[in-house]
């Protein structure tokens, strides 16, 4: 996911974006835990994704305020 693809999303949107990614990263830590994990690199880019979309939400805030 690239900042310009969030860059045209609403708040909720982004919100929602967060809560489904923050999901699946719980998801792949249960598959991790009990070694079924096929792609370890995807939680590197969840991390990386959630950090983004956070990142467009405090660019938000500072924006309106």
């Amino acid at each position: 996911m690239k900042m310009l693809e969030l860059k045209d999303l609403t708040m909720q949107e982004l919100t929602a974006k967060g809560r489904d990614l923050r999901h699946e990263i719980f998801n792949l830590r249960l598959q991790q835990a009990s070694s079924q994990l096929e792609k370890p690199a995807r939680l590197r880019i969840l991390r990386r994704d959630v950090a983004r979309v956070e990142t467009r939400i405090s660019q938000s805030r500072i924006k309106a305020a």
